[in-house]
């Protein structure tokens, strides 16, 4: 690997936000193409991150913190990968659903999949299945993310995929689900296209619905 795009690879894994803009700086003034920066600098990084904490050696605070890293970095390049004509792997439209304030797990589903090469839609907590439905409608994303962090909102997850159902509009985006009490039976009942158990597994249940 090219000693710049190792260094903003590096310093992704160890959570330092300043090194990576450094790095990603410096990485442009020598000429590296953004798309380069992005693939195998940043994306390549946090797919380490994601095995590391598949294997235990990451927790999430780590993962956090290596994310929080790596967007720091997708600020500086996104302008120019636009420019560039970079494509996005996919659009998803993410948030919390209704009745439900959680956030962390959804923020960090939602820079996962930013660190993978999506385009993230994040609309935050409380979203109503109205809500979902007038993004599918409008912005028209790949995938929809729904996540919760309690029993008694689950229920909204089911809501939200009638919602979208009634719309007309399901076959249309693939729906994904997660959250501490959800489960792969639930996701199954509800008619969820994927389920995943924490962020890092998220990135290739994501991958995997683009491909169906």
């Amino acid at each position: 690997m090219d000693t710049m795009i190792q260094e903003i690879y590096e310093a992704i894994i160890d959570g330092d936000m300043e090194r990576v803009k450094d790095g990603v700086n410096a990485a442009l003034s020598g000429g590296k193409a953004p798309g380069v920066i992005l693939s195998e600098g940043m994306i390549a990084a946090m797919a380490e991150v994601g095995k590391r904490f598949e294997k235990g050696d990451f927790f999430v605070p780590e993962m956090l913190v290596s994310a929080r890293a790596m967007k720091n970095g997708l600020e500086i390049l996104r302008p120019m990968l636009a420019k560039s004509g970079v494509q996005a792997v996919g659009k998803v439209a993410i948030g919390t659903v209704k009745g439900d304030l959680h956030d962390i797990g959804k923020n960090l589903v939602s820079m996962m999949l930013e660190g993978a090469g999506f385009e993230i839609n994040d609309l935050g907590v409380d979203v109503s299945p109205e809500k979902f439905v007038e993004v599918v409608k409008d912005n028209k994303p790949n995938i929809v993310a729904l996540s919760a962090l309690l029993t008694t909102t689950m229920q909204n997850m089911k809501a939200t995929i009638e919602a979208i159902e009634a719309a007309g509009l399901r076959d249309q985006v693939k729906i994904m689900i997660g959250g501490a009490p959800v489960t792969q039976e639930y996701a199954n009942q509800i008619g969820a296209d994927g389920y995943s158990s924490d962020a890092s597994r998220a990135v290739s249940v994501a991958k995997s619905l683009m491909v169906k």
